[in-house]
């Protein structure tokens, strides 16, 4: 199998890199999203339905359909993190990181030493070839959540840490620790400011600048402002969206 992160390769060259953020728990619909033709497709281990006992399928699946495997973790654990490396993700999302300790904490449990500290072994990535363990570090990516008012403040700090290819902007929590309700117009104002931090850290740092967008139309908007890291939809959002357009037309009948 390939290793090769095609997604952080296309980043790499400043091209955007989308994806698809999955929270059903259904490996079935891991692979049919992969299969779409997107660059990445993230388990959300944070918010979404996923057991532990889920991930290998889900990863297995990702790859069948021709994706980047990708996943969020539910904290900055160091046992978390390098548990879903050894089941085959390719890229690391972590969230609330808040300060350069935290994202060092993060940075050091994606890479084997001396880059960082990930703890020598692996299980189901050994499908990945005998040149894994060589060649891994530089294909892992690990973006970063800046969704905090003191992230912000702490933005190039926490970018400039060796070990953090770029960061994925939590736009909610961003506004709600600002003391804005997520979408207000006070909200809405207040995000804008901390994006222009935040656009600066990465350019000082050069850094891959993401965001948990609102949709694909949101997506390419943002790619034209220079970010490279997309979430552009989820299984539930397509799902709920396709279902409510079709009642419409039934309701309408």
């Amino acid at each position: 199998m390939n290793i090769t992160n095609t997604a952080k390769q296309k980043m790499l060259r400043g091209e955007p890199a989308f994806g698809w953020a999955l929270g059903l728990g259904s490996a079935l619909a891991a692979e049919r999203m992969a299969a779409t033709g997107i660059d990445f497709v993230m388990i959300d281990g944070q918010h979404g339905s996923w057991g532990t006992d889920a991930m290998i399928p889900a990863f297995m699946a990702i790859a069948a359909g021709g994706a980047t495997p990708m996943a969020r973790v539910p904290s900055n654990d160091y046992t978390r993190i390098g548990k879903l490396l050894d089941e085959g993700a390719l890229g690391i999302i972590v969230p609330m990181v808040h300060t350069a300790d935290d994202a060092k904490r993060a940075a050091d449990a994606c890479r084997f030493p001396p880059v960082g500290a990930r703890s020598w072994g692996w299980g189901r990535v050994g499908v990945y070839g005998d040149d894994y363990p060589r060649v891994v570090n530089d294909e892992i990516f690990l973006a970063v959540q800046i969704e905090s008012a003191e992230a912000v403040k702490n933005a190039e700090a926490i970018l400039g840490t060796e070990g953090v290819d770029g960061c994925w902007i939590g736009p909610s929590d961003l506004q709600l620790s600002m003391g804005h309700s997520p979408w207000s117009p006070g909200g809405l104002k207040a995000l804008d400011a901390a994006l222009v931090e935040i656009e600066a850290a990465a350019k000082a740092t050069g850094k891959i600048l993401g965001f948990a967008s609102n949709g694909p139309e949101h997506s390419v908007e943002l790619a034209g402002r220079g970010y490279r890291f997309l979430t552009s939809g989820s299984d539930i959002g397509f799902m709920l969206s396709g279902a409510a357009a079709g009642l419409k037309v039934l309701r309408g009948a």
